[in-house]
This record gives structure tokens, C-alpha cells and sequence, in this order.
């Protein structure tokens, strides 16, 4: 039995050879059919779609790695911004403490030398009213020996006083402002003894014996003390 190529193409030659007119011949385009070679097996088109496959899922790995580290980021961001925050509220909140404690403390100091001011101008005003006390030095001297006690002592006191005042109760260095018979300087030292230090020549002697016992301690003390630098 002949193939049907060769029937079409014996058809041809006697068609031809008749001398009948023949429709043109078709041609036919290998190049352009698909060839039975060029379809892939089974196997390959498994392995092409297990390799399409695989490049999604390691696409969308990537995407999502890469939406993790942006969220972790952030996040990170975020929590930076968040404690330099909280430490700048942390610090203003610190400061405005500081603030409010050191107007505070500048407030009560105020207070306090205003209330201070205001007693010693008190006192003042109190002294100034008190007439001096009418005393001879002879009669100082001998308050100032019963209030001493030790008349060793009270000789040194007394050279001392002798110097500074020549037991002068109201004598004023008019330099240095130095005040009443032991020169204190300022003379309103002698008020933590009594507000009369102006006036009251015992005020005076207690204060200048209890100030040469705290500092040289005693009178004798303070005595060898002038010596040496004619000052106590």
C-alpha cells in the first residue's frame, strides 16, 4: 500500500503530464511546525515547573525577610526615640525640681535675713531708747573683778581693756568701728549677751570674758596673745 505522499505526488506527475490544468502545489513550512523532538518530557516539564516554583517561594522568602528587618527597624527606631524621650522629659522634670527647690531655699533665706533685719533694728531701736549707764571706770573695774572672780585673770583683762578702751564703756574706734570696752568689732556682737551692749558696761564684760575664753581660753591667754601682736 503506498503512503499518501507518494499518491499525492504520483496524482501530480499525471495531472501534468495530461495536460490538465493543476491548482499550484501548497509548500510546506518545516521550519515553523513543531517537531515531535522539541516537546518537553514529563520529567523536564516537572522540573521546569518545580524550578518556577522554588524561585517564588524564595522571592517571597526574600520579601519577607526584607519586611521583617524594615519592621525590626523600626521598631528599633522607634524604642531610640522613645527612651530619648522619656530622658529628656526625665531631665526638664529634674531641672524644674532643682529650680523650684533653689527658689525655694532663695525665698526661706530671704525671709530669714529679713526676720533677722528686722530684730536687729528691734534691738537697736531698744538700745538707742537706754540712756547710758551713769559708772566711774573705778566702779567698771570692779564689776568686771566680781564677774571675773580670779584675780589673776581679771588682771589680764583688764591690761587688755586698759589698752583697747581705758575702761571706757562708750568708746568708739572711729576707724574701724570697733565698739565699747573690749573694742568688739562690730560692737553688735555683744547683743547675743543683751541688747543693752551699748549702754550697759556689765553687758560688755561678759561678753569680752566669754569671748576670750572661747578663743584664747581665758583672759590670760588672750593677754600673751595682745602681747605679741597688739590685737586679740
Amino acid at each position: 500500500m503506498a503512503s499518501a505522499t507518494a499518491v499525492t505526488a504520483v496524482g501530480a506527475v499525471v495531472g501534468v503530464a495530461s495536460g490538465s490544468e493543476a491548482a499550484p502545489a501548497q509548500s510546506v513550512d518545516v521550519a515553523g511546525s513543531t517537531l515531535l523532538a522539541d516537546v518537553p518530557s514529563a520529567t523536564q516539564a516537572q522540573a521546569i515547573s518545580d524550578n518556577i516554583a522554588n524561585q517564588s517561594v524564595a522571592q517571597q522568602q526574600a520579601a519577607d525577610a526584607a519586611t521583617k528587618k524594615a519592621a525590626e527597624e523600626a521598631a528599633r527606631l522607634k524604642a531610640a526615640a522613645d527612651a530619648q524621650a522619656k530622658a529628656d522629659a526625665d531631665k526638664a522634670a529634674a531641672d524644674a525640681a532643682a529650680k523650684a527647690a533653689a527658689q525655694a531655699k532663695a525665698q526661706q533665706q530671704a525671709q530669714q535675713e529679713a526676720a533677722a533685719l528686722a530684730k536687729a533694728k528691734s534691738q537697736m531701736a531698744v538700745t538707742n531708747a537706754a540712756p547710758p549707764v551713769s559708772v566711774s571706770p573705778g566702779s567698771v573695774q570692779a564689776l568686771a573683778q566680781g564677774i571675773i572672780g580670779d584675780s589673776t585673770q581679771f588682771q589680764c583683762f583688764s591690761n587688755i581693756v586698759t589698752r583697747e578702751s581705758g575702761w571706757d564703756y562708750t568708746a568708739t574706734n572711729a576707724g574701724s568701728g570697733a565698739y565699747g570696752l573690749v573694742q568688739a568689732l562690730p560692737g553688735s556682737k555683744m547683743a547675743s549677751v543683751g541688747a543693752d551692749w551699748r549702754t550697759n558696761p556689765e553687758t560688755q564684760i561678759k561678753w569680752g570674758l566669754g569671748y576670750m575664753n572661747d578663743r584664747y581660753g581665758s583672759p590670760c591667754g588672750a593677754w600673751s596673745f595682745w602681747q605679741a601682736h597688739s590685737w586679740y
